[in-house]
């Protein structure tokens, strides 16, 4: 992949990551809070808001991560490359890759990448920072999710084109 053809892939997924986002003024809204009122409730919130939320939510946990390495300088540029290597190799291509004539698969591919990421980690000895930063992570996802009321989200589902699509000029399929 040349560099120009890696640029454009990069504002492609770019763009996507900011069309799947949702607004901050709506992930952030203090009125939409409240208490679930059972743990059914909690789940299916938790469900139903990591699937509208889910670029927000990664945002956030990055930006967590981010700031457990900011006292650590070489780990943060490990990180960067670590990152760019798993959105190069595994998000944004589109072609199977190929080592020495043989088609590596996804699963394989998470595998190396993700045994990659864990050794960068332990060599700059960032590994419990960044376990911390994920756990808080998880904390603040979860809690924000079982705390967001999903009442908004019906707005989502209603159809663009309104009542317009169910109406006949016949008027209505009742006599038939």
């Amino acid at each position: 992949m040349s560099t120009a053809e890696f640029a454009v892939t990069f504002k492609e997924a770019g763009r996507s990551v900011i069309a799947t986002r949702r607004p901050w003024r709506e992930f952030l809204d203090p009125l939409s809070l409240s208490l679930p009122s059972s743990l059914s409730d909690a789940t299916s919130r938790i469900s139903q808001n990591l699937t509208r939320f889910l670029s927000n939510y990664c945002l956030v946990v990055l930006l967590l991560i981010f700031l457990g390495l900011i006292y650590h300088p070489f780990s943060m540029i490990v990180f960067f490359l670590v990152f760019v290597a798993w959105f190069v190799l595994y998000f944004s291509r589109d072609d199977p890759i190929r080592v020495f004539g043989f088609e590596l698969g996804d699963f394989v591919l998470v595998i190396i990448l993700g045994l990659a990421t864990g050794l960068a980690l332990a060599l700059t000895g960032v590994f419990v920072n960044v376990l911390i930063s994920l756990a808080i992570g998880a904390m603040v996802v979860c809690l924000h999710a079982a705390l967001k009321g999903t009442e908004d989200a019906l707005e989502d589902l209603q159809d663009p084109f309104g009542d317009t699509l169910l109406e006949s000029p016949r008027g209505d399929y009742s006599g038939i």
